[in-house]
């Protein structure tokens, strides 16, 4: 791994974990689903927009359709749609932290759904980011937090886990921006649907919601998304992922300098513990 590499890893979990951050500014304004939704047809707009500026096809093979369905009900619509309805609920940090644990949740249901081979450090990784998540959400919960933000964050993180094992290699062959901004448009078209059936369109503008909103909608939803598929073809899937692991840390750091959320010490700890369970998790899928 090279220092471009590991610059672009670095980069891409900076912006990933920003996004909890700016998300929790937005659903103070505005209502969840109706901004998310809004957000999503913006970015996808644009990523189509590039992926035709580049030459790339609406044609997709049935498996990149697939990937594309999927990935736009599960990750964008339910994976950020749930989590932006926790954020009204929960701080910032806490939502970062949860979600942090995606990785873990592939392995272990790849291991318990399909058979795969986890070896002891990636077991170890698992029983470490257990351990992890039981300490932050025991102080949590005795602190006062709200139990049904808290699992709305963890269903979040389990449809985007499902997701992933469901539409392993479906991506392959081309047209990568294409299907991201093709998925886009579909999370947007869902979350428009369920918010108006369930949401009151009432916003309250402001330079704060204007500049979260534009943030969130070009540096997590595209530019880290387009830095994310650089740096897998740069050095793999695998090797790429081992940067998840700094998204505990980045998630809690920004939300405690940008929004002020106090942590204890024994979230600092679980963050630590989580870190270690995702790269051990991930070291161990390296030959």
């Amino acid at each position: 791994m090279d220092i471009r590499a590991i610059a672009m890893g670095l980069a891409f979990a900076l912006m990933w974990s920003s996004a909890f951050t700016s998300a929790r500014i937005i659903v103070a304004e505005a209502p969840p689903l109706l901004a998310l939704s809004a957000r999503f047809l913006i970015s996808g707009g644009l990523g189509v927009a590039i992926a035709l500026a580049l030459g790339q096809s609406w044609r997709l093979s049935r498996a990149q359709w697939k990937a594309t369905l999927i990935f736009g009900i599960c990750q964008n619509a339910l994976y950020l749609g749930l989590n932006f309805v926790a954020m009204q609920w929960i701080q910032a940090s806490v939502a970062s932290i949860v979600a942090s644990t995606m990785p873990l949740m592939v392995a272990l249901l790849g291991r318990v759904v399909f058979g795969d081979t986890v070896r002891p450090l990636g077991l170890a990784g698992l029983v470490a980011g257990v351990i992890g998540v039981a300490i932050i959400m025991g102080a949590r919960l005795s602190g006062g937090v709200d139990p049904v933000g808290l699992a709305l964050c963890f269903a979040a993180a389990l449809a985007l886990s499902v997701a992933t094992l469901s539409v392993r290699g479906a991506s392959s062959g081309g047209n990568v921006l294409m299907i991201v901004g093709l998925q886009m448009w579909v999370g947007a078209a869902v979350l428009a649907v369920v918010s108006a059936f369930t949401e009151t369109w009432d916003v309250m503008p402001s330079t704060r919601l204007v500049l979260a909103f534009l943030y969130t909608t070009l540096i997590p939803g595209l530019l880290a998304t387009w830095i994310w598929f650089k740096l897998v073809g740069r050095i793999g899937a695998v090797k790429a992922a081992t940067f998840h692991f700094l998204n505990p840390f980045f998630g809690v750091a920004i939300a405690a300098l940008v929004l002020g959320e106090r942590l204890g010490l024994l979230d600092l700890l679980g963050v630590i513990i989580i870190a270690g369970g995702i790269l051990a998790v991930q070291l161990s899928k390296q030959r």
